[in-house]
């Protein structure tokens, strides 16, 4: 199987009702996550940091469905790079860190793109009203239970071009630094999202041991701005060595 672009695909899934917490970092706080090869990516000057929660379904790994892992929640901190390969941009995520319930789904992770995944207790909330959608997402690390939470109302729409919902949810590529200094980069494949702007949006708990203390300090600050984003069918390929 491959995605496009001739890729081969690692993993298939649907992400769902993907909470964004986005906030306004200072570049050195992502100095030492940033892989080689690739540059900061900004949106109207500012460098942000996302806090995202969503609902993984109907995950296969290499064409085949895993009993029991079909269907998690996960939570993720994020930043926006971009890599020139040719004459193309190609912008893309750094995961800062991933959280998931399942011990075997961040082991696999780990192994095959190096990525900085931990298994914890977890769970969600979707409540959706006539009008309104709320959607929480929990974990449970070493000082007791974390929560991302966000409201939203209306009916979602396509992000405007240039937008800041645009940036934040069509970075089509993820790049991850190696233990040997390294980069691995890999194509994550979805149509455009619908979004709604976020109301109510915050996290609370305490992030230091998962994030270290200086962006611990940032999550503990009002998000610069918050979206809900509907989701899609994806695609992720085998990353490559750049």
């Amino acid at each position: 199987m491959t995605t496009m672009g001739g890729e081969r695909t690692f993993l298939t899934a649907e992400w769902r009702n993907l909470a964004m917490l986005n906030y306004e970092v200072e570049p050195a706080l992502l100095s030492e996550y940033i892989p080689d090869g690739t540059e900061l990516d900004s949106w109207s000057g500012k460098t942000l940091a996302s806090l995202v929660g969503f609902c993984f379904l109907k995950t296969k790994v290499c064409g085949v469905s895993v009993p029991f892992h079909r269907n998690f929640d996960d939570v993720n901190l994020r930043f926006y790079v971009r890599r020139r390969e040719g004459s193309d941009i190609r912008r893309g995520v750094v995961f800062i860190r991933e959280i998931v319930p399942r011990r075997a789904i961040a082991a696999l992770a780990r192994r095959i793109y190096n990525e900085r995944y931990v298994a914890l207790p977890m769970n969600h909330q979707v409540k959706t009203g006539e009008s309104d959608l709320s959607v929480e997402y929990g974990w449970r690390s070493g000082p007791g239970w974390n929560r991302l939470s966000m409201n939203a109302e209306g009916s979602p729409e396509l992000p405007k071009q240039g937008s800041e919902e645009q940036f934040v949810t069509e970075h089509y590529w993820g790049y991850s630094k190696q233990k040997d200094g390294g980069t691995v980069e890999y194509r994550v494949a979805h149509p455009c999202w619908r979004v709604w702007s976020g109301r109510a949006a915050r996290f609370e708990g305490d992030g230091s041991e998962l994030y270290g203390q200086e962006l611990a300090s940032v999550l503990a600050g009002s998000p610069s701005s918050a979206f809900l984003a509907e989701g899609s069918a994806v695609t992720v390929s085998r990353g490559r060595r750049i």
